[in-house]
């Protein structure tokens, strides 16, 4: 097993190993070792040296193996999406587990030849320790499991950024901005680019310049709601509603967002009482365990009661509103205001 940072030092490095494993939920990452992997690999062309295998194709890739590649040193071969190292197979059929056993065949007595002639691919959403795990272990595959990157790790890689562009930035401002996306690295990349573009080579990107060109996700938006309910400042609160509501945000998404996250710190009130592990308790991603301290500081805004309150009369409204009773706008901005009062 082998970090990103590894595999990305490697790639960097034009090394290329003869097999891949490459699995996990940051797809953005991932998908950009793909490219340095074909961009090492030199010229493609597709059916002689390149291969995509899918559902469709599959039972074709041993035949793809030793078909050589006409014309060219080695063949590229990625096998994408599969569900080939995955223990429960019952819904592909007996025929996928047949054939996935006869490629863990091929490949323990072919090892030498797929090493000279093949480069190959595997891109997987998740993978279990299989049998053919085991297999393309044994072989010597580079295997990298792209987890999702910690704030330290995201913030390390867009400071990266900033200094290739010449452009300065805290890391508390970085922060701020992953507060502000709550989203993936492809999202948070395109943001920084935006706030070099703006700032230019020498500035600095602060607070206000994110505040004033970054698309801040529904979930953050809720945060910033959230703060102002429990300072009691219903002007703020109100304005953070309208702003959703001009935003042009569905105000059924509204409404649920609002619900599931006041239902989270309900949950983190009764965690911390009981001493229990918060992030295991929200099922928190370890992009996210920073949100961790700021639920924490949101439940001490409300006691038990009020948050169980909250919820019964979100869950009360969806249901009036479902049978015409009321209109979602108002019914939210009154629940806003009677907390408030």
């Amino acid at each position: 097993m082998i970090s990103i940072e590894n595999l990305e030092k490697q790639l960097k490095n034009n090394k290329l190993d003869s097999m891949y494993l490459l699995y996990g939920e940051e797809t953005y990452l991932l998908e950009t070792c793909v490219k340095k992997i074909k961009h090492n690999f030199g010229e493609i062309v597709k059916g002689i040296n390149y291969i995509e295998i899918d559902d469709t194709n599959m039972s074709e890739l041993i035949q793809d193996i030793e078909t050589p590649a006409f014309g060219f040193d080695k063949k590229l071969i990625i096998i994408k999406n599969l569900g080939l190292f995955k223990r429960e197979v019952k819904k592909k059929g007996a025929l996928f587990s047949e054939y996935r056993d006869l490629l863990d065949k091929y490949l323990k007595e072919n090892k030498d030849i797929i090493k000279e002639t093949v480069i190959i691919v595997f891109i997987e959403e998740s993978v279990d320790k299989t049998k053919l795990f085991n297999t393309v272990e044994e072989f010597g595959a580079v295997i990298c499991n792209f987890e999702y990157q910690k704030p330290v790790q995201i913030i390390a890689r867009l400071k990266a950024i900033c200094k290739a562009y010449n452009v300065n930035v805290e890391e508390s401002t970085l922060k701020y901005l992953i507060e502000c996306s709550l989203t993936g690295m492809q999202d948070l990349i395109n943001e920084i680019r935006k706030q070099i573009e703006y700032v230019g080579s020498g500035g600095t990107i602060t607070k206000e310049s994110i505040d004033l060109l970054a698309i801040k996700q529904i979930d953050s938006v809720i945060f910033d709601l959230t703060d102002s309910l429990g300072k009691k400042n219903i002007k703020e609160a109100r304005i953070i509603l309208y702003n959703l509501i001009y935003a042009k945000e569905p105000i059924q998404k509204i409404l649920i967002t609002l619900y599931n996250h006041f239902k989270k710190i309900y949950i983190v009130k009764l965690a911390t009482e009981q001493n229990r592990n918060i992030t295991e308790v929200l099922n928190l991603k370890p992009n996210q365990v920073f949100l961790v301290n700021k639920y924490k500081a949101q439940s001490n805004f409300f006691n038990k009661d009020e948050l169980k309150s909250i919820l019964e009369e979100l869950i009360k409204l969806d249901s009036n509103y479902k049978v015409g009773l009321i209109d979602l706008n108002i019914g939210l901005e009154s629940i806003l205001c009677r907390y408030c009062s």
